[in-house]
């Protein structure tokens, strides 16, 4: 037990130094965390945690799902979501099919790998793309419409994934589309059911006590029970623990005094002790991504898989963003174009994209070399777009005036 215990101190204390180093720089916290990660196990001195689909969907994401929906006022989000919904599904289902068209004729994979790996990669990460605005001070719209996006395309992307995969496996005897679309509602919708109904339940017993550690226990109860419980009953654990934080934001942490169902200290106080296990587990998961991208058989698939992998994700990711921003220009939820460059360089992935890669069955065509060019675009997207990304926000002036390092909000204009 000793031997886990002091890699899990060891991570955390290198994270705290890497922490305290990155801001005085003002680098991107996230990108120090990977960078260092790498460093130490180029040196042989990395950690002995391989990052593993349980670790990331069972530690990982709850928190930093559930804190990020914590903080998303609902009045905030109705007033943007249909052009949300629209690019966290409709844009998710492009990205895949681009992704998957370009690996199909650029490393000749089969179909059923290629939709795969464009499932896996599709979405953008909200591990990866809250952390960058939160290291920049991004606020207002642009971070909301960002942030929602991100949350709702993970939740669509890990949705999709259960039926690419299904498909993939039984690609003689594939379900009907009346099929595929009766296992896409169950798997979203009972996601979502049950991550409200665990919010709802926490939020009701929590207007029975003036505990304020009461009060946040509740809210810990519900991030992990929404997940745990709707993984049991093969819905979406991502969509569950988003709902449960959106409830519970909505209801409590985000309500006014005599609408909230929490005190004014348990507001406070469960405020501060998300934003404290999301930084843990940000932490953590980057640290831990640097140092498994290190350790990535690259070489063996040749030197044109990562960089094949990381343009075809960048054009998915440009046809998805422009033309549905076109689509939106004439009416009231327009995107201005520099809106819609950071929504495309600011499309991060991150930790969704390795659970759902290294779930993958051994015995699955090519399974290795989606894990590998997985890692690739991971490490891309955090390392290349982390560090370029203050550079292009200040660019196009939502960091004017500001320092990169965050605590400010940004005018988007």
């Amino acid at each position: 037990m000793d031997g886990p215990l002091r890699q899990i101190v060891g991570v955390l204390a290198v994270a705290m130094i890497v922490a305290i180093a990155a801001r005085r720089l003002e680098l991107p916290y996230t990108v120090g965390l990977a960078i260092v990660g790498l460093g130490l196990a180029a040196s042989k001195h990395g950690f002995d945690l391989p990052l593993t689909h349980d670790m990331i969907f069972d530690l990982i994401l709850p928190p930093l799902l559930f804190e990020a929906a914590l903080n998303i006022s609902w009045r905030d989000l109705r007033r943007d979501l249909l052009p949300i919904l629209v690019f966290a599904t409709l844009g998710t289902l492009v990205a895949a099919g681009v992704v998957a068209l370009g690996m199909m004729r650029l490393r000749d994979w089969p179909a059923p790998a290629a939709l795969l790996f464009g499932v896996v990669i599709a979405a953008t990460d909200p591990v990866a793309v809250i952390a960058m605005f939160k290291d920049n001070g991004v606020e207002g719209r642009l971070r909301l419409f960002v942030e929602s996006e991100s949350l709702l395309n993970d939740g669509a992307a890990a949705v999709f994934f259960v039926v690419a995969l299904a498909w993939s496996e039984h690609a003689n005897a594939a379900p009907s589309g009346v099929e595929t679309l009766a296992t896409l509602l169950r798997i979203a919708l009972g996601g979502l059911a049950i991550g409200a109904g665990c919010g709802g339940a926490a939020i009701l017993v929590a207007g029975r006590t003036t505990d304020h550690l009461v009060e946040a226990a509740l809210t810990t109860v519900a991030a992990y029970g929404a997940f745990l419980l709707a993984e049991h009953f093969a819905t979406s654990g991502v969509l569950a623990s988003v709902a449960a934080g959106m409830v519970m934001g909505s209801l409590g942490v985000l309500a006014e005094d005599e609408k909230s169902f929490l005190t004014s200290r348990g507001r406070d106080f469960t405020l501060g002790f998300w934003e404290f296990a999301a930084f843990l587990a940000n932490s953590a998961v980057f640290l831990l991504i640097g140092a498994n991208v290190a350790e990535a058989p690259f070489s063996i698939f040749g030197a044109g898989l990562a960089p094949t992998a990381i343009a075809v994700v960048l054009v998915g990711r440009a046809l998805t963003v422009y033309p549905l921003g076109l689509a939106f220009s004439r009416s009231r939820w327009a995107l201005s174009l520099r809106e819609q460059h950071v929504l495309w360089w600011g499309g991060l992935r991150g930790a969704l994209a390795l659970a759902l890669a290294l779930s993958l069955p051994p015995s699955l065509p090519r399974r290795d070399e989606i894990v590998v060019a997985t890692f690739g675009v991971v490490a891309f997207s955090i390392v290349v777009q982390g560090l370029t990304m203050p550079l292009l926000l200040r660019r196009l002036g939502f960091l004017a005036g500001r320092r990169s390092r965050g605590g400010g909000g940004a005018d988007e204009g």
